[in-house]
């Protein structure tokens, strides 16, 4: 059954993320970052989704379960191509763009071929537990990325402030649902879980819209340099 908190955030991640798409299209960034408002807008109409089913069919019904992981899915994965197009901004002037989305396609590709192969064994609602899965997987993996990609960043001195943010906001966000899916697979059925995942995912919109309100895209780190003494 849910309260006055759970409607109330249910709310508050609609506005959040409808202000990010206004500053995403005020701030020019449509072309630039594409991926970004893709998946903004794809989390609106998911948010809008739940909520429809949920009044007609309830919280625990089938429909809105079958809804909220399928949708969770397809959330995951445009998640995985936001990722992908800030790898894609980082390696630019390498000239590598295409092979760092044709690695993302077969590294989503493989992603979901282990999914399968590890709920392959289920007789019963395969497809269900295949999509669970992925999207835990794909977390999992956008944690690692998103980690290496701050590696190589950090190698090669990238000091674009506005590139850095997403990059960062990026991975906490990662690393909060993949740690939230270990740690409710350890303490499942725990109602607090819920609000703590509302939470969690009006974490992207609001350091995104942070980022390009209050970032500017030209903006540049002051990066150390260590100093070799001579010998």
């Amino acid at each position: 059954m849910l309260g006055p908190i759970d409607y109330s955030m249910w709310l508050a991640d609609f506005l959040v993320e409808v202000v990010c798409v206004v500053c995403l299209l005020k701030k020019r960034a449509f072309t630039r970052h594409f991926t970004i408002v893709l998946y903004v807008c794809a989390s609106i109409a998911v948010g809008v989704g739940r909520y429809s089913i949920m009044a007609t069919s309830g919280f625990t019904s089938f429909s809105y379960y079958y809804f909220y992981f399928y949708s969770d899915a397809l959330l995951t994965i445009c998640l995985y191509f936001v990722l992908m197009n800030l790898y894609a901004h980082v390696f630019s002037e390498m000239g590598v763009s295409k092979l760092v989305r044709g690695g993302a396609m077969l590294l989503l590709a493989g992603t979901a071929g282990i999914s399968y192969r590890m709920v392959a064994m289920s007789s019963d609602r395969l497809v269900t537990h295949f999509v669970i899965e992925l999207s835990q997987n794909l977390y999992f993996v956008g944690v690692v990325l998103t980690y290496l990609l701050w590696g190589a960043m950090t190698k090669l001195r990238e000091n674009r402030t506005h590139l850095m943010q997403l990059v960062l906001s990026t991975g906490v966000y990662f690393s909060m649902f993949a740690g939230s899916y270990a740690l409710d697979n350890m303490y499942p059925n725990t109602v607090v879980w819920r609000y703590i995942f509302h939470l969690m995912a009006m974490w992207l919109p609001v350091s995104w819209t942070y980022t390009f309100w209050k970032v500017p895209e030209d903006a540049r780190m002051a990066t150390a340099r260590v100093l070799v003494p001579n010998r």
